[in-house]
């Protein structure tokens, strides 16, 4: 075991993988801590139902074609948005009580970056293959000594692989937020494009 270590630390891509390792790691842990405080609650499955719900009836709604006539036109309108209305409430509702979790999750991401940081200061972990633009650069090249643009940090890599791992990782599990949870209401919700 002893020689086994040395031998991965001489391996070309050794850096890269354990930074991509770690993020993987890091994103169980965290759909872990999300599982735990969110998704097996009754709270959250009913909120998720409920949209789900609400989502399927307002498609249904909308693609049904109208009556010529204006009133069932008018009362449609109102159900529609009366359904809309309904269908943001619960996507507040939804995202402020995976606030909760975001709090712990975003502790975890603070305190394996502190640690990665301090693994892999100054190191280049990774090369690019393109030259990034200038805004790129100051990411990717953040915290390295030389002028070699192609050469990306530890900090970028994680990054990277932490928006990537997580996002299809929630997919695979089946935690992804509920299909209209994304586009309507949330904490900041779009403005109505019939009231401008």
């Amino acid at each position: 075991m002893a020689t086994a270590i040395p031998l991965f630390a001489s391996f070309k891509y050794a850096d890269s993988l354990t930074v991509v390792g770690i993020s993987f790691c890091t994103a169980l842990v965290c759909e872990a801590i999300s599982w735990i405080l969110i998704y097996r609650t009754s709270s959250y499955k009913s909120l998720k139902y409920s949209i789900d719900k609400a989502s399927k009836k307002l498609e249904t709604m909308k693609t049904d074609n109208p009556s010529s006539k204006l009133s069932i036109k008018k009362s449609k309108t109102k159900k529609i948005d009366r359904v809309e209305t309904s269908l943001k409430e619960s996507s507040r509702d939804l995202s402020l009580f995976k606030f909760k979790s975001g709090a712990v999750v975003a502790l975890v991401l603070f305190v394996v970056f502190g640690l990665l940081n301090s693994l892999f200061e100054g190191k280049v972990v990774a090369k690019l293959p393109f030259h990034p633009i200038t805004i790129v650069r100051k990411m990717s090249h953040r915290g390295l000594k030389g002028e070699d643009s192609t050469d990306c940090s530890m900090a970028f890599l994680y990054l990277l692989c932490s928006i990537s791992i997580r996002t299809n990782l929630q997919k695979f599990l089946g935690f992804s937020p509920p299909r209209a949870s994304a586009g309507t209401g949330g904490l900041f919700p779009m403005p109505d494009p019939k009231t401008n």
